[in-house]
């Protein structure tokens, strides 16, 4: 039997220390999404408490203060340390739009419409993300992002929401079209899960 490495005790360790604080705070992701859970679950290495609340959508395509918005509005809710999340699909040639929006846009329009909303124009697209934690004093936000484009027409069957309409920079399909590996290496691009569970963990 080898001796673990420095490597894997730290890594034993990291999680240990998140598993304890997750527990203390009793810090709850709000989302009624099982998928999303269960990745955050998987990435932070340690079971991770849910549930679905209905929260006010503020009009804003300011990121930031949506989920700013949202986090107070979760935490005032249930009175315990809460994490949001939110992401938008920010067209260059549209100053931003849908942004925050592109939910409404995919269920109420074919994908062949929301990528002709840009043709003629420049396809630039950057793909964005923000959690926000509070705990009722502390109020932290992360962001990640991932430039690219809009594809011409809708293609893939993997992924969900907007992937089927969004080509990552470096790459010439869309990310519904990835395969498992790129396709995990772009959610992490925008995603900021690394910044949030360095500060969980700190």
């Amino acid at each position: 039997m080898t001796n673990p490495s420095y490597k894997e005790e730290y890594e034993d360790y990291s999680r240990l220390k998140l598993r304890r604080f997750m527990q203390n705070k009793e810090i709850t992701f709000i989302t009624g999404n099982q998928n999303k859970a269960d990745y955050l679950a998987k990435y932070l290495g340690v079971p991770v408490k849910h549930i679905k609340l209905d929260l006010d959508e503020i009009q804003s395509l300011d990121l930031e203060e949506i989920v700013r918005h949202k986090v107070r509005q979760a935490y005032e809710k249930i009175k315990s340390p809460v994490i949001v999340e939110d992401v938008s699909l920010e067209f260059e040639a549209l100053g931003g739009l849908p942004g925050p929006f592109i939910r409404f846009f995919v269920e109420k329009m074919p994908f062949e419409n929301i990528c002709s909303l840009v043709d003629g124009k420049t396809r630039k697209a950057t793909a964005r993300c923000v959690y926000g934690y509070y705990d009722g004093e502390n109020l932290k936000l992360f962001e990640g992002e991932l430039g690219g484009e809009v594809s011409k027409v809708p293609a893939g069957d993997n992924g969900y929401g907007w992937d089927r309409i969004f080509i990552p920079e470096g790459y010439s399909v869309t990310r519904a079209e990835l395969n498992e590996e790129d396709y995990q290496k772009t959610y992490l691009q925008i995603k900021p899960l690394a910044e949030l569970k360095e500060f969980l963990t700190s």
